[in-house]
């Protein structure tokens, strides 16, 4: 049998370029864990209102041009999407509305699979509302007071027929938001601890879309509407609606009954455990951002009047809000930010 012989110095050498492949390897798998050579793209969570879905485009642009990251998202509705952060199918979530989803919150954050790294914005509202032509009137648009007295959800059952449901006439309707939504299910508790399901129905809208456009249906051609709608929203930064009162924020009646107004909201940037020990430099590019609802409002808008996507309206702001965003990032990841978007 033919055997070829190696000499000391080939074996030598085969040996060095294992090693060397070996460590190679190694590097690239330690380097994955500490956020320096991690193929796996970065995955934000999507749901199915437009903020949200503004906020993590934003982000990922950031994260992909300044920093040099893949990223893709995850859409799904609030709690699903929040249960696949504690897993880790989900690395990031830009809007994180903790009293809505207070109990999967505390789970979370305190066994330590979400870590909350602070507020986006805190200046937010949501609750009921109507048009303020109905209470008001409009002058300018030759619109007469319908319900001048209608003040809290109290003054409701008095106002039913001017909300009459079209396909329900011995009620009023009530817009309720999409199947899914945390705040949905409150709504309906609320609206049958204030003794309203005898007046109204709880009309469950298809989606955020089509929310929004029942409002703004409304409104443009000044008929009644009374429904759930919330802050930050292109609709509230166009249309003048007044909130109805309720009975003040109490955490003893709101986690018992909900027959009180909304708490104000901690609206939230949490990731997940993994992606925080993995990723210290992004970690600390999403705890210096912060934004307001009125800023929120101005984008919003400028998406809905433009027909601008959620891509294009993370851009606008971007290029019209650099004294808000680049002190959120170094300089170098600014400027290749700034880059990207030239």
């Amino acid at each position: 049998m033919f055997r070829k012989r190696f000499s000391t110095k080939k074996i030598a050498s085969v040996g060095l370029s294992l090693a060397a492949a070996l460590v190679t390897i190694a590097t690239g798998i330690l380097s994955g864990c500490s956020g320096g050579g991690e193929k796996r793209p970065i995955v934000l969570a999507d749901g199915s209102w437009d903020s949200i879905q503004v906020h993590s485009r934003i982000a990922a642009f950031i994260i992909k041009n300044g920093y040099g990251y893949d990223t893709e998202f995850t859409f799904g509705d609030t709690i699903p999407l929040f249960n696949g952060l504690s897993r880790g199918d989900i690395d990031v979530t830009m809007e994180v509305w903790v009293e809505n989803q207070q109990n999967a919150y505390d789970e979370f954050t305190a066994n330590g699979s979400v870590i909350d790294l602070g507020s986006n914005y805190s200046d937010n509202w949501q609750g009921w509302l109507v048009p303020t032509y109905m209470i008001n009137g409009d002058v300018a648009r030759g619109i007469q007071a319908t319900a001048p007295d209608l003040k809290s959800v109290f003054d409701l059952p008095k106002y039913w027929q001017l909300f009459k449901d079209p396909e329900t006439p011995g009620k009023g309707r009530f817009v309720n938001g999409p199947t899914g939504w945390e705040a949905t299910t409150i709504n309906a508790e609320k609206l049958k601890v204030y003794g309203l399901l005898a007046y109204y129905t709880d009309f469950i809208a298809g989606s955020d879309t089509a929310l929004s456009s029942s409002l703004a249906s409304a409104y443009e051609q000044g008929k009644p509407w009374f429904g759930y709608y919330w802050e930050p929203t292109w609709v509230l930064g166009k249309y003048d609606m007044t909130r109805l009162e309720e009975p003040a924020y109490d955490p003893a009646i709101w986690n018992s009954t909900h027959a009180c107004a909304y708490p104000a909201n901690k609206v939230n940037i949490c990731v997940n455990d993994g992606f925080y020990n993995r990723f210290p430099k992004l970690v600390d590019f999403l705890s210096k951002y912060t934004t307001t609802t009125q800023m929120l409002n101005e984008i919003l808008a400028y998406m809905r009047d433009n027909h601008a996507s959620t891509e294009q309206a993370a851009e606008y702001f971007l290029k019209n809000y650099k004294s808000i965003w680049t002190p959120w990032v170094p300089a170098d990841v600014a400027a290749k930010v700034n880059a990207a978007l030239g």
